[in-house]
Formats: C-alpha cells, sequence, structure tokens
C-alpha cells in the first residue's frame, strides 16, 4: 500500500497512561484505522506478520525503548524482507528515550501524526532519514527469539539500571531526572566503604570482539550501542557522535579502574581525554560482534536478558533500520 502508515501504541508508556483520550480516535482517522496496542510479545508477532504481507511505508512507534525495541525485534523475526521493511517513526513517550533522542520523529501526538501524513503524501527523500543498526543478542536455546535494541551493558550499568527499576524512580519521575538521580546513587554507591568493593571489583566475563579476546578477566563496566548520539552531549565512546562508522559502539572498562571518577566526569561531557584513550583498563572502538562468557545478565534498553544455555550471549550489529526525523 503506498505511502500509508501504522500506529502502534503502548498505552503504559509513562507519557501515554494520562494522553488525551480522543489521540487514538483522531489517530485512527489518520491512518484509516490502522492503530494497534498489542498485549504481548505473542500479539505483537503476529500483528507484524500479518503487516509484513500488507506493508506501509512508515511504522510509527509511541512509546519508549522498550516498545521500539520489541517491534524491531518482531520484524527481525518476521517474514518481511529486512530489503523492504518500512521506515520507522519514533514518538517518545516512554519511561526511557535514548533512541528517541537519536533519531526521534521529534514531535508527539496528533500534531505528529498530521506532520507525517504530510511527510509521506509529500514523498519520503533520504535528506529526512537517519540509518542505524540495532544491537541484536542471540543467546543459545532462545533460537528465533533474538532480541534487538539499542543500549545496553553489564557491570556498574546493570546495577545502575536495578537502581532505576526501584519504585518512585523510573516510574514517577520524568526521564531526564531519573536518569540524573539514578548517576548519582550509582555515583553514591562508590563512596560508601560497604558498597565501593564490591562495585569496583566487576564482574567475571569472558569477552572476545570480532574474534580476539580481550584480556579482562572482571569488567567494572561494558557499554555498547547502535546509537550515534546521546542527551546531553555524553558520549564515552572513542568515536565522535555521528562520524564512527555503523558497527557496535563500545566502552569496556577493567575492574578497579584508576582514575574512575575523573575519567566519568570526561566521558559523560563527551570527552575522551589522552590517558583515557592510552589507558589499558578503558577500552573502546567500534566491532561488528562481542562475544559474552558469563553468568551474569546483559541489560538491553532496560529488559534484563539472562545469557543462554551455553552461559553466553553475542551482541552483533543488526540490519540497517531507516528512521524518519523532522
Amino acid at each position: 500500500m503506498q505511502n500509508c502508515f501504522a500506529l502502534i501504541y503502548n498505552p503504559q508508556s509513562r507519557r501515554n497512561i494520562e494522553a488525551d483520550p480522543h489521540y487514538l480516535e483522531q489517530a485512527r482517522a489518520l491512518t484509516q484505522g490502522r492503530v494497534y496496542a498489542p498485549q504481548s510479545h505473542d500479539e505483537l508477532r503476529l500483528l507484524i506478520e500479518r503487516m509484513a504481507a500488507n506493508p506501509v511505508t512508515c511504522l510509527v512507534i509511541d512509546g519508549g525503548d522498550g516498545t521500539v525495541g520489541s517491534v524491531l525485534s518482531a520484524l527481525y523475526a518476521s517474514s518481511w524482507p529486512r530489503s523492504s521493511w518500512p521506515v520507522i517513526a519514533v514518538l517518545a513517550s516512554g519511561n526511557t528515550n535514548l533512541i528517541a533522542a537519536d533519531v526521534g520523529f521529534g514531535q508527539r501526538g496528533v500534531k505528529a501524526l498530521h506532520a507525517l501524513r504530510d511527510r509521506l503524501q509529500a514523498g519520503l527523500t533520504s535528506a529526512g532519514l537517519r540509518w542505524r543498526r540495532p544491537l541484536v543478542v542471540t543467546r543459545a536455546g532462545h533460537e528465533g527469539q533474538d532480541v534487538l535494541g539499542f543500549f545496553g551493558g553489564i557491570g556498574a550499568f546493570a546495577r545502575g539500571i536495578d537502581i532505576a527499576h526501584h519504585p518512585g524512580i523510573l516510574t514517577n519521575i520524568a526521564h531526564d531526572a531519573a536518569v540524573a538521580l539514578t548517576l548519582m546513587l550509582s555515583l553514591a554507591k562508590l563512596f560508601s566503604p560497604l558498597q565501593r568493593k564490591r562495585w569496583l571489583e566487576g564482574v567475571p566475563c569472558s569477552l572476545v570482539c570480532d574474534g580476539r579476546p580481550i584480556s579482562f578477566d572482571r569488567h567494572f563496566l561494558l557499554l555498547c550501542t547502535g546509537l550515534q548520539r546521546l542527551p546531553h552531549g555524553a558520549w564515552p565512546f572513542w568515536t565522535e557522535p555521528g562520524a564512527q562508522g555503523d558497527g557496535v559502539a563500545y566502552l569496556d572498562v577493567a575492574a578497579r579502574p584508576r582514575r574512575l571518577l575523573t575519567a566519568i566526569w570526561h566521558l559523560l561531557r563527551g570527552r575522551a581525554p589522552v590517558w583515557v584513550r592510552s589507558s589499558p583498563q578503558y577500552r573502546s572502538g567500534m566491532a561488528e560482534s562481542l562475544h559474552l562468557q558469563m553468568k551474569h545478565a546483559f541489560v538491553l534498553d532496560g529488559e534484563i536478558l539472562e545469557p543462554g544455555a551455553d552461559g553466553a550471549l553475542t551482541i552483533s550489529a543488526g540490519p540497517q533500520v531507516s528512521f524518519l526525523c523532522i
């Protein structure tokens, strides 16, 4: 069907809970009834499979990072040819919206849907599109259930996510405030004698990057992303946003790293000083795949993923996905 779009709506996303009650009614009119709110992953997969037989030009996702990842995971598992996937438009409505900060449409609500309709009627051009490769997490025992997302990690990152999931933080506080509060609470652990040692000792993990083993036995922090920009200028990787290629950008910090707080201060401001780049305890780069052998979970866009049946998981750069932006 030419130049039409569908809306996948998450009613549980934080900004949608108190949405305009007339929003969905107007959305149905603008999309010719193609508004969906699947209640489970299985229902979402069935929906995407049906849409593959009658494809749309643009798929609008009204939700947060988790919703975007779920839709991309369903697309990845479907029979929809990847070369003809629809353009994705993200309307940021979730507890976390890192994806929208990089490739979001830039508007919400009925105003966004009118703008989308006008853009599609005028014809899409490459000037309005941004291309990204999501992370694909593959695990033994979960064949056909690969999970896609854009930002993940282990170690201190996973522990910080545990803090963020505490009642009253992500559920009741705006995204930017929740991120700031989570960061402050996480850093506070480094000043607590009771918690500092456990956090700094990191987690055991055997890491292989594009077939090359990384020498760290324990990792204070591992971050990886398929995004090219993070909010507030943060970019804890050795490459500049928008110019680092299209693989998996990663940062690996060994357990008990030296000058940690100073490094965090610089990296959160999008800077990687020479001493950080040259330190064997801080490593960053671009990869097509990262293979992790560990007992701990990997956190992807807030979702906790346990290792596979063999105690491992692989993070790889997925197919190109086009996002429509203002």
